[in-house]
């Protein structure tokens, strides 16, 4: 029984750590930084001053706050967990990150056709396309295809 833990504590501490020596290519790591501190960057605007993510007509309610706390918890803990896995270099758990986070991103996109916001719209879908060419990078294959999740 002791054997069978060991090997499983073995076995998921090696899957953070696969490849932690092979170097990054320095689009992807600057790509994952800045990424991260804009999600950051949201986050706090949000906590701090949530009038900012309205027009400047919008009344601000708690209603607003609320929703604002929910981009608060969304993507503060998001960049944090992207940079820790790029400094440990997890390229699986990275790679899982970014495509969530590109995911996140392509719904972002969506919110903003849906609500007239057309000047975000390009840049949240090259965020999320540049993401998840990182993602590509660091599994070797496509999210799409089984292989990358292996």
């Amino acid at each position: 029984m002791t054997t069978y833990s060991q090997k499983e504590t073995l076995a998921a501490s090696a899957a953070l750590t696969t490849n932690s020596n092979a170097s990054l290519p320095w689009w992807l790591s600057g790509s994952v930084i800045l990424g991260a501190l804009l999600m950051a960057a949201g986050g706090l605007i949000a906590l701090i001053k949530p009038a900012m993510l309205v027009s400047p007509d919008a009344e601000i309610s708690g209603a607003v706050r609320v929703y604002a706390g929910y981009l608060v918890a969304r993507n503060i803990p998001l960049a944090v967990m992207l940079l820790i896995m790029l400094a440990l270099r997890a390229r699986n758990v990275l790679g899982t990150l970014m495509v969530l986070t590109a995911f996140i991103q392509i719904f972002d996109a969506g919110m903003d056709a849906v609500e007239g916001r057309w000047t975000l719209v390009p840049g949240v879908l090259i965020f999320a396309a540049i993401f998840f060419l990182g993602a590509a990078r660091l599994s070797g294959q496509p999210f799409w295809k089984l292989a990358a999740w292996h």
